[in-house]
């Protein structure tokens, strides 16, 4: 049979308590110095993690650096204008109401003086050359026989044989017969003439512009059959400003560059003797190197040199780059470490820009690629012949 247990005052409650095991208390020091000697080995690591160096920085790009030179820069007249034909040549024909058989050329052929450009059938002039001809020599007989019986009349003259009349008669009759000759020899000449246009030969040398002349057409006198540029010739016909025409000869040299092609070096030829009412700008006339990429038609801005200029500060085209509207240049200073700089740029001669202000003659900067380096970046100096060695490594 169970037996029940009655329920615990406080006082047995209190003296379970004060009865416990004392065993864990005893291990309370042991515990705390285990404690102590991880926090010691936590604050050394610490100390050690505290003291140990950061890795160095690696450069992001090598670099060439350039300074800034002293250079003479020519002074230059900026115009804008047109690229046209020195001479343009219309062809035409004279030969009325033939037939074009042939046409030899195309548009931008070149062709030398006296080439064969198109042909008309010949075969109605040559009929009647045939028929010129053989009035001619039926003249040319008719004079033989007028001849004669003139001299004869002449000779019979003082011995009264004949009247004056008849030895009149026959003087007249040989004038007339020389005057059908004459007609006859310049009817005959027209035709051959005639006969010769029915090839249509080139004025000049040069190169076909257009072409209007077709297979089978029958054109009147006077119509235009090509245009052809004389020699090949171009020139840039630029418009300057009247107060600058004053500095402007010929011979003087010119930089002149179409929309969307390269530079090309001309010669100043002509400076026009007047000044367009309208604008108030003068043409000038440059002439332009044969086998060039400029086509007559062309808009093409340039720069005429009117004299050197003075020593300027200059650096590289590609040391400059634009940056938010403005130009820029990558400064290097002795800790390796690049720094954008504004600078205000002035002419342009060749592969060299004039440096205005912004950076000295003393100052390093990158000769190219700065667009792949930000402010502040680490760069690695190559040696450059412009720059010395000792000013490269940043020492004095």
């Amino acid at each position: 049979m169970k037996t029940l247990r009655s329920p615990k005052t406080p006082f047995d409650i209190h003296h379970d308590m004060t009865n416990l095991p004392r065993t864990p208390w005893r291990l309370a020091p042991t515990l705390l110095a285990v404690a102590a000697a991880v926090a010691g080995t936590a604050v050394q690591v610490a100390g050690a993690w505290a003291t140990t160096p950061e890795p160095a920085a690696r450069p992001v790009l090598a670099v060439t650096l350039v300074q800034a030179q002293p250079a003479t820069l020519p002074v230059r007249i900026p115009a804008n204008g047109s690229i046209a034909a020195w001479q343009e040549a219309s062809v035409g024909t004279q030969a009325d109401g033939l037939r074009v058989t042939e046409v030899l050329v195309n548009v931008g052929d070149r062709v030398r003086r006296g080439q064969v450009l198109a042909r008309f059938e010949p075969s109605a002039v040559a009929t009647e050359l045939a028929h010129s001809r053989a009035t001619l020599a039926e003249s040319e007989a008719a004079l033989a026989e007028a001849a004669a019986n003139a001299q004869r009349a002449r000779d019979l003259q003082a011995t009264g044989a004949l009247s004056a009349q008849q030895i009149n008669q026959y003087l007249t009759a040989e004038r007339m017969a020389q005057a059908r000759r004459d007609a006859a020899t310049a009817l005959a000449r027209t035709q051959e003439l005639r006969l010769a246009q029915t090839e249509v030969l080139a004025p000049d040398g040069g190169v076909i512009s257009a072409r209007n002349a077709t297979v089978g057409a029958v054109l009147p006198t006077g119509q235009e059959l090509f245009r052809l540029i004389r020699r090949g010739r171009l020139e840039w016909r630029a418009e300057v400003a009247a107060p600058r025409l004053a500095q402007l000869d010929p011979g003087q040299a010119a930089t002149v560059t179409p929309v969307g092609g390269e530079a090309i070096r001309g010669t100043v030829r002509m400076v026009a003797p007047v000044v367009d009412t309208q604008t108030r700008n003068g043409l000038v006339y440059v002439d332009l190197p044969a086998g060039s990429t400029a086509r007559a038609g062309m808009f093409a801005r340039g720069e005429i040199e009117v004299g050197p200029g003075r020593q300027e500060l200059t650096l590289p085209q590609s040391a400059v780059l634009q940056r938010d509207g403005f130009d820029h240049v990558l400064r290097v200073g002795p800790d390796s470490r690049v720094l954008h700089t504004r600078v205000k740029l002035g002419r342009r001669a060749g592969d060299r820009v004039e440096i205005l202000g912004g950076i000295d003659a003393g100052s390093r900067v990158v000769a190219a690629g700065a667009v792949f380096l930000g402010d502040g970046d680490l760069v690695k100096v190559v040696e450059s012949p412009s720059v010395p060695r000792r000013a490269a490594e940043g020492r004095p």
